[in-house]
């Protein structure tokens, strides 16, 4: 695995500079905008906030067709999140301590819930997922993109010629 940081478009190089000089692709893949449909593995949850954010992104010009499965995890994960946070809250209704965020082995011994680490890790995902597609402030100061009826007006292409 490879770390560090994701490459930068090569439109948004043009725009904002390349101060490491790195090489331009011509070739760069611009897939066709598209508004696909949820899979139907989704439960209603995830649909519901498919339906809520697609049509978004399409409006902006962030979604295409082969971006359905990673639209579909960042639902599945939002819906995982939203589910962990409700069971967690039932249990604050009867737990005034710690408010569902510990539970008692067993053995009498109080642990992390782990409805927590759960709605965490469900978090997390979802907030990754969600940058990839510029659903963060941070990560739309650092995106362009074109309305679909704008793509044949794409301002770089003079410097691709």
């Amino acid at each position: 695995m490879v770390s560090g940081r994701k490459p930068k478009p090569s439109h948004l190089k043009l725009v904002t500079g390349n101060p490491g000089r790195r090489p331009i692709l011509p070739g760069e893949a611009k897939p066709s905008l598209a508004l696909p449909t949820p899979p139907p593995h989704l439960d209603d949850t995830a649909k519901v906030e498919w339906g809520r954010i697609s049509e978004e992104l399409y409006k902006i010009g962030m979604l295409s067709g082969i971006d359905r499965a990673a639209l579909a995890a960042y639902c599945q994960s939002y819906a995982r999140w939203v589910k962990a946070e409700t069971a967690i809250s039932k249990m604050a209704e009867r737990d005034q301590l710690t408010g569902g965020l510990m539970i008692k082995t067993t053995n009498g011994n109080a642990i992390q819930n782990p409805l927590v680490g759960t709605a965490n890790k469900a978090a997390a995902d979802m907030v990754r997922y969600a940058a990839e597609f510029g659903m963060t402030p941070s990560a739309r100061s650092r995106i362009t993109a074109a309305p679909p009826g704008d793509q044949e007006a794409d301002p770089t292409a003079k410097y691709f010629a």
